[in-house]
């Protein structure tokens, strides 16, 4: 019984499961992963947050307390939580309909959305509904994700250029506000955005270490400190608050909840799916611990409380922190512990030294970060390999672009929901003819020289026999049938790609039987599975077909029909009695 419960508030705290076992030699690698990471969550938390609308200050405190939390109760040891762009642009896109009139109730907003994000997460979690998230198929998740990093790029032109743009996520408004005010463009701000690009961009290729986002932040406050560019327009970050986030508390007003709730559920699914697959790629190089969905929805929905009481706003996974995060050497979660301890010693010491920073070097942060959101690659492969999922992927892209944010995530969902539901009710059928000198049949479309009879129809069914594929399947037949100039006198249905019959398809099915015959045709099946024959004798079809039209195979079948043609009799091959007790 102790056992039981400990290996339970084990699933519930993985911590648990690794601190009391957790090695010296692992602290070297966890300890470089967390101060990497923590100079790197600095800027870009500073930079995320003025995306989502926020004073700079807001995202330190998205990874104090929150980073903490996913520690404690997440089961990837090497994810790095906190803000990332699109969950910032989701944020500034949900509360813009607020029309918040002031900054200070613009953040309750922000922090009713975390508490909301967290209800979701953590509710579908304890419900163990972590498969939803599937329903965001990949084709979907790249052309949203594209879509989003270029209105995300877009909204930072403001701050690159220094000129007065519109918060929108649409783009031909912002192409068109673009082109109206790129006349007005402050050319010492936009050189300092340059610089910043340039070092972050390719900073890298110094050393995989390199600091590059914290570099650029370094020469930006240098350059403004050192030239006094605040006299010539240069717009800096102020004073930034030191000490640790206070304790704050979400609105719960019911007709803000209305309002947010819509993006809520999109970056609660947006989040957990950006998380679970950044973890699972990173989890696939360890493999000495297993990833739990659920336990990591729990995980994020606390992380997200942990921002809503602590002055943040929506966090998840992010992927090039993660990255960077294992290939500095994370072994466990303490590499993100240690990441959150350096961000409070920065919140505590450091901020006074943030206030020369420039806006147009987070805008640079952002700006790169984004840039490797957009895949060119994936649309030319689907292209070539599946047009289904490529014209999902063009929809959900051009749809973002157009109508915004949650409107394209919504869409694709249901693009997806949609082409499921098209391919489901279109399963794949074939007709079936004997290899010569053979019992092995095989469709006769991709194999030549088969024996087939022309009053003789052989078909198998890939798939389930249900409510949204009946008349499909009947269609089918009934153009095979016609095919053959009405001369079939049997057909065999062979079963055994069958997985499921509902209750409209067996009635359909009975149907079919009832008005085959009564036309003179006879039907027989073959290669019934367990479940589906339970279905069959349910439904009271093998009766309606007879026991002495039921074979284990389709070899049986055909020599039975040969002799009927003959004898007009089916009652010397393996009737049913005998196969119902072969289990399948």
């Amino acid at each position: 019984m102790n056992n039981t419960f400990a290996n339970k508030l084990k699933g519930f705290l993985p911590i648990l499961e690794w601190l009391p076992n957790y090695k010296k030699t692992d602290l070297q690698g966890d300890l470089s992963a967390g101060l990497t990471v923590g100079i790197m969550l600095i800027p870009q938390g500073m930079a995320y947050a003025m995306l989502a609308g926020l004073e700079p200050i807001h995202g330190l405190y998205a990874v104090t307390v929150p980073l903490l939390l996913y520690a404690i109760f997440g089961t990837s040891r090497q994810l790095a939580v906190g803000p990332v762009a699109m969950v910032s642009l989701l944020t500034a896109s949900g509360i813009a309909s607020l029309n918040a009139d002031s900054p200070e109730q613009y953040l309750i907003y922000a922090l009713t959305l975390a508490f909301l994000v967290g209800l979701i997460q953590f509710g579908m979690g304890a419900l163990r509904l972590g498969f939803v998230v599937n329903f965001l198929s990949h084709p979907v998740i790249s052309g949203f994700t594209s879509a989003a990093a270029i209105i995300i790029g877009l909204s930072q032109i403001k701050h690159l250029f220094r000129i007065n743009l519109p918060n929108s996520e649409h783009i031909q408004e912002m192409a068109v506000a673009i082109f109206q005010n790129i006349g007005e463009i402050h050319w010492i701000t936009f050189g300092i955005g340059v610089i910043g690009i340039i070092i972050i961009k390719y900073g890298k290729k110094i050393h995989k270490s390199f600091p590059a986002p914290l570099v650029a932040v370094v020469v930006g406050i240098a350059l403004v400190a050192g030239f006094d560019l605040t006299q010539y327009g240069v717009k800096i970050v102020g004073d930034v608050p030191s000490g640790l986030p206070t304790l704050s508390f979400p609105s719960f007003d019911m007709e803000s909840w209305k309002t947010l709730l819509p993006i809520a559920f999109t970056i609660s699914l947006v989040g957990f799916a950006e998380s679970f697959a950044v973890a699972k790629t990173i989890q696939a190089k360890h493999k000495n611990y297993r990833l739990n969905a659920n336990q990591e929805l729990i995980a994020l929905g606390m992380a997200n409380f942990g921002s809503a009481f602590f002055r943040g706003y929506p966090v998840t996974g992010g992927f090039s922190r993660t990255a960077v995060n294992n290939d500095a050497g994370a072994k466990t979660t303490m590499a993100s512990i240690i990441s959150a301890v350096l961000i409070v010693l920065t919140l505590l010491f450091f901020t006074g030294l943030f206030y020369n920073l420039p806006s147009a070097i987070l805008a640079a942060v952002v700006l790169v970060a984004v840039s490797g959101l957009i895949d060119f690659k994936e649309p030319v492969h689907l292209w070539h390999k599946d047009k289904f999922d490529f014209t999902m992927l063009v929809a959900t892209f051009i749809i973002t672009l157009t109508l915004g944010i949650e409107t394209g995530i919504i869409s694709g969902m249901v693009l997806s929901l949609l082409v499921v539901i098209y391919k489901a009710s279109r399963p794949h059928m074939a007709q079936l003819g004997r290899v010569p000198g053979t019992n092995i049949y095989r469709n006769i479309n991709r194999f030549s020289d088969l024996d087939v009879k022309e009053n003789l129809l052989m078909v198998r069914i890939d798939g389930p026999i249900y409510f949204a594929n009946v008349e499909y399947i009947k269609d089918k037949l009934d153009k095979w049938i016609q095919e053959r100039n009405d001369q079939v006198k049997m057909i065999v249905f062979n079963m055994e790609s069958v997985t499921n019959i509902d209750s409209t398809g067996a009635h359909e099915l009975n149907e079919w039987i009832n008005t085959w015959r009564k036309a003179g045709t006879d039907i027989c099946m073959t290669s019934i599975k367990g479940p589906v024959r339970d279905v069959l004798n349910r439904w009271a079809i093998l009766e309606c077909v007879g026991a002495d039209h039921v074979f284990v195979d389709d070899n049986s079948a055909v020599a039975a029909y040969e002799h009927t043609m003959d004898t007009e009799t089916l009652e010397k091959y393996t009737p049913y009695a005998i196969q119902s007790n072969i289990k399948k």
